[in-house]
């Protein structure tokens, strides 16, 4: 990595650790075997063995039977798998889902897909720090719902959810509890042996691990239907050749991190908002103060495109990611700044800082110092206002 650049999107994709690289290694190019073949020769048996001592070590940190963890390609895959699986599997019983309106696509494009094909979905309303309404889900469970589906912390602005308290409703209304973990898993404390939810999403890249590997817990006895048609792999609920090589870097990954290491990143995104709240006017911090993921910091300055913000950013070295849609094909606000409450200026005006395991004091301090600089200067020819 350019040793210049200061790196703070780590909630969109880690740099891998070197340490996990060498643990993938042998599995390119010596025991290169695909698991299945376990039948047929001795490299067979070793890559066999070499993945479900990954998956044994993975499930041993969220607290499960390695036999309710299945590998997928990464988040998006897995909570397509639990959002679409549970809705085949229990169609007979029911066809309410509910999801928060702030979640990530991944789940909310599922559940769109699902509404599609007529099943109903209730979108839960969030307050000003992206916390669900616990009486609007109590009062909304119904005989027809099958399926809960709240993420454990929120991707853009670091909101963590009390998953306990939503398990415990759904457990006492018989409703299939789905959360995707992508944000937390390694870094909050999460154990599913401790947290009455039924299915989670976990992933690789988000913990300096490789990309293209994550994982789905589902406890035993959930129903599910297959979403992805071919061999039998993964107990016969996600076909194809299994990334035992990702699976072995995704296993290295979670063991890599440690508490020590999330109070330090808690230390900087503390750093980091007080420090720009401090400096530059006109800023709000989105999300709340506490109960929020120990990488995550986000904030909104107003009378200033976040664009062109990441824009500036990015010239000087620094990078960072904006809450607005803006850079993709939609040209709409981000749905979570506008979930919480804010407006549109409000959401293209949100930029998102995440802090990894490479990044040091000096960057927070070097981040503020050029954050407060460039909004200083967007400032002088910004059309959205005059500062009060």
């Amino acid at each position: 990595m350019n040793e210049d650049l200061v790196y703070l999107d780590n909630s969109a994709c880690t740099r891998m650790d070197d340490r996990v690289l060498d643990a993938m290694k042998p599995y390119f190019f010596d025991t290169f075997a695909v698991a299945t073949s376990e039948f047929a020769y001795t490299m067979g048996v070793e890559a066999k063995e070499s993945l479900e001592k990954a998956r044994e070590d993975i499930a041993s940190a969220l607290g499960c039977n390695s036999e309710e963890l299945i590998f997928t390609s990464g988040g998006t895959e897995s909570s397509n798998l639990a959002i679409k699986g549970i809705a085949e599997a229990k169609k007979n019983d029911g066809q309410h889902i509910i999801v928060s309106e702030i979640e990530d696509f991944p789940v909310l494009n599922s559940a769109k897909a699902l509404e599609k094909k007529g099943f109903e979905v209730t979108y839960l309303d969030v307050d000003e720090d992206g916390f669900i309404d616990i009486k609007q889900l109590k009062d909304i469970i119904g005989e027809n719902t099958i399926l809960v589906s709240i993420q454990h912390a929120n991707q853009e602005i670091g909101t963590l959810q009390d998953i306990s308290r939503i398990g415990k409703i759904c457990q006492d209304e018989n409703v299939v509890f789905h959360s995707d973990a992508s944000h937390t898993f390694t870094r909050v404390p999460l154990s599913v042996e401790d947290i009455p939810v039924d299915m989670v999403t976990i992933s690789g890249h988000t913990i300096h691990g490789p990309r293209g590997i994550g994982g789905l817990f589902m406890r035993e006895g959930t129903p599910l239907e297959k979403q992805m048609d071919g061999g039998f792999q993964e107990n016969n609920l996600r076909a194809g050749v299994e990334n035992i090589p990702g699976a072995v870097g995704f296993a290295k990954a979670v063991d890599l991190v440690s508490q020590d290491e999330n109070e330090r990143l808690e230390k900087m995104r503390d750093r980091l908002i007080d420090g720009l709240m401090d400096e530059v006017p006109h800023v709000t911090l989105n999300g709340p103060h506490e109960k929020r993921t120990p990488q995550n910091a986000n904030l909104t300055f107003h009378y200033v495109e976040g664009e062109s913000m990441t824009l500036h950013l990015d010239m000087q070295g620094f990078a960072v990611s904006t809450g607005s849609a803006c850079f993709s094909r939609s040209l709409e606000a981000s749905h979570v700044i506008t979930g919480i409450g804010g407006d549109h200026e409000r959401a293209h005006g949100s930029v998102r800082f995440t802090f990894g395991r490479y990044n040091e004091m000096d960057d927070v301090i070097a981040t503020i110092e050029a954050v407060s600089e460039t909004v200083a200067k967007l400032r002088e020819i910004s059309p959205l206002g005059e500062e009060d």
